[in-house]
């Protein structure tokens, strides 16, 4: 069956006509092979999103908007998405415009709920809108920017201070003094070097002195190892008992015991040990001025001669 030119020419441009709406459509961003779900949200704003912007749903693309118009009646700005998935979305689902980059525009971010219906074609979600990192900048950077303005201005009324303070001797005397203190970090540097040069000079007397250093500290070092080794708590315990056995012995002496408490407390006993030395030492002054009596060494038998108290005697009767 062979078609006439007309037939072909009018399905030539139906075929024509429908490409040309097909293509309008897909520019417009809508794919007319594709089933759509029309969803709708409302904003305050929405400065940097424009048509065609993707639509996510947890970071994966599911559809993009397809219209953005201005509400006559409450100032707000309508947007329409398309929606390419069978993903259940709820009406009470959140459509979060938010920055992906600090150059790319805003995308829509649909934060799906579980409670509520699904939500059909025509319905529409709940808005949000999360700062950007232009936007975050800047509501940091005005705090920010005062802060640096106040300090600033501080810092002007203590330069103006610090101006009125150095007058031109004080400038004077801060220029004497930095002198001074180059001239000191000269004679420093120089201090050094000389040290440096007499560490250099005695390196070996400085080794052999940290030598008996570390050998003292090894000394050391054994002395408190034997010390550690004694049984000092026994040692204590041995003082602890001598020293109790010293106390008893003073409190008998104290209380008039033994030989030395009795020394110490019988009146008696020291009257007689002084009456005694008293005759001690008579019986020597006699012997001495008489040893005759005593010692008599006689070849003819000469009488001994009589006892005659000596005239200093001193022992009371």
């Amino acid at each position: 069956m062979k078609l006439s030119r007309e037939i072909k020419t009018a399905i030539l441009v139906i075929a024509s006509i429908l490409l040309f709406i097909w293509g309008y459509s897909y520019l417009k961003g809508r794919d007319l092979f594709i089933n759509y779900k029309t969803l709708y949200v409302e904003y305050e704003n929405v400065e940097g999103l424009a048509v065609s912007a993707p639509v996510t749903i947890n970071g994966l693309v599911v559809g993009k908007v397809s219209k953005i118009v201005i509400n006559n009646e409450t100032a707000r700005i309508k947007v329409e998405m398309q929606i390419k998935s069978n993903f259940p979305i709820k009406k009470t689902s959140v459509a979060e415009i938010y920055a992906t980059t600090l150059i790319a525009g805003k995308q829509i971010a649909i934060i799906p709920t579980k409670a509520g219906l699904d939500a059909v074609d025509g319905d529409s979600l709940v808005s949000s809108s999360k700062l950007g990192l232009t936007d975050e900048l800047a509501k940091q950077i005005v705090p920010l920017k005062d802060k640096i303005t106040k300090l600033l201005d501080n810092a002007n009324i203590m330069l103006e201070n610090v101006n009125q303070i150095l007058d031109t001797k004080s400038k004077e005397n801060l220029r004497k003094s930095l002198a001074d203190l180059s001239t000191t970090i000269a004679q420093f540097k120089a201090t050094s070097i000389d040290v440096n040069s007499m560490i250099a000079q005695n390196k070996s007397k400085i080794d052999g002195t940290l030598a008996n250093v570390e050998k003292a500290s090894a000394n050391f070092s054994k002395v408190s190892d034997s010390l550690a080794k004694v049984n000092i708590g026994q040692t204590i315990k041995s003082l602890e008992k001598t020293l109790a056995n010293v106390d008893k012995m003073m409190g008998d002496m104290q209380a008039g015991k033994g030989t030395m408490g009795k020394l110490m407390k019988d009146d008696a006993l020291y009257t007689n040990f002084n009456k005694t030395s008293k005759e001690l030492e008579l019986l020597l002054q006699d012997l001495r001025l008489n040893p005759t009596r005593y010692v008599n060494v006689s070849l003819f038998g000469k009488k001994n001669k009589p006892y005659a108290t000596p005239v200093n005697d001193t022992i009371k009767k």
